[in-house]
């Protein structure tokens, strides 16, 4: 007789086997990345720009951040106004010395600061791709000093009244100085390293063409001129802000353009070239655009230092971007000025001190923990 054996598939008693450590790795990396999948920012006239999605999110906490700064900018200070008066300021009325004290000082000055921030965040990102080197800033490699150079010659042969001239003297002063550079450069091939030493030497001998300058002068412009040099916007105004409220998102925009190829360049010329980028081209047209940003920023603030220098580098880190986001440094250097400029305003009150003293002490700071990276054997992204 025939039996047929039926057997019941049970479940092993106990808890559920675990996925291998492998495999559930994978899938937090995998999550990981969906999360920071690139996306797309779509303008008009068929120009669009791709970005991570982790940019994104560094980028709006940082622009919460300096909204939090200009906050308390704006409804803090020596003389005290309540949060109802300035409201009622900045709808329009408000006393004769509340609209003097809100809109022609605090504001100028925290409008200054983060435009001023984002200019050069902006230009040392450019610079950095450029030379394919992190202390490849305008301010090291001597393009802060030759528009210092220009504004200074202004300043001196025109006095007072050389506030509209200044402008076009930083910016015409960095342009001589990026041609001078590029030419010592470029008859043995333009390198990340030859830029930044041929930048350096240059910017120490127009450091003295500076110095000079103000020996020559007379005593109350020497003075001036010398107190500019230290970067300050104690005594920044309307007039001097708006020419970079509307050269900046012009320049911002087309530097937006030239990322996409620097990220290439910073690859190599050669790979670069045979993914169809124009080096020549783009190289100048980042040099220019990084050179119009650092002289309009020094236009309205004066050089201040090492701002360019850091604001890539930590915009870098928080992104985990390869190369030097451009859009994270531009917000970055706007948060790093403003916050400098609030404790060079709160720090000595009611005395206020050169915001560019600040940011030169903060950039040291900055310096000695990349010697300490570098000493520990862990190089900084």
């Amino acid at each position: 007789m025939n039996t047929t054996a039926k057997y019941t598939l049970k479940a092993p008693d106990g808890p559920t086997p675990r996925r291998p450590a492998a495999r559930r790795t994978r899938t937090r990396r995998t999550g990981a990345r969906r999360a920071t999948a690139n996306r797309v920012l779509r303008l008009p006239g068929g120009l669009a720009f791709r970005y991570p999605g982790r940019t994104a999110a560094v980028v709006t906490v940082l622009l919460s951040a300096c909204a939090v700064v200009w906050a308390v900018t704006m409804f803090t200070g020596t003389y005290r106004i309540g949060t109802g008066q300035i409201l009622d300021v900045l709808l329009g009325g408000g006393s004769g010395t509340d609209r003097f004290i809100v809109v022609g000082q605090r504001l100028p000055r925290v409008c200054a600061a983060l435009l001023v921030g984002a200019a050069l965040g902006l230009s040392g990102a450019l610079f950095q791709s450029l030379s394919r080197n992190p202390l490849g800033s305008p301010d090291v490699i001597g393009f802060t000093t030759g528009s210092t150079s220009g504004a200074l010659v202004v300043l001196l042969a025109g006095g007072a009244a050389a506030g509209v001239g200044v402008g076009a003297g930083s910016v015409l002063g960095g342009l001589v100085t990026a041609a001078a550079v590029y030419g010592f450069t470029a008859t043995r091939g333009v390198s990340g390293n030859r830029l930044v030493l041929a930048g350096i030497a240059v910017g120490a001998m127009l450091a003295s063409v500076n110095d000079y300058l103000i020996t020559r002068a007379d005593l109350e412009s020497a003075e001036s001129a010398k107190a500019w040099t230290f970067g300050s916007l104690n005594a920044v105004s309307w007039p001097q802000v708006t020419p970079l409220a509307l050269a900046l998102p012009l320049l911002a925009v087309a530097a937006l353009a030239v990322g996409r190829p620097l990220r290439l360049m910073e690859m190599g010329d050669d790979t670069a070239g045979a993914l169809g980028v124009n080096i020549a081209r783009v190289r100048a047209a980042g040099l220019l655009l990084g050179v119009a940003l650092a002289g309009t920023a020094i236009a309205v603030a004066g050089p201040i230092g090492f701002l360019a220098l850091a604001a890539p580098q930590l915009a870098r880190r928080v992104t985990r971007s390869p190369g030097a986001p451009i859009g994270a440094a531009l917000v970055t250097g706007a948060l790093l000025l403003a916050t400098a400029d609030l404790l060079a305003q709160r720090l000595l009150s009611p005395f206020q001190i050169p915001v560019g003293l600040v940011t030169g002490a903060l950039g040291g700071v900055h310096l000695l923990w990349l010697l300490s990276r570098e000493r520990s054997g862990t190089r900084p992204r």
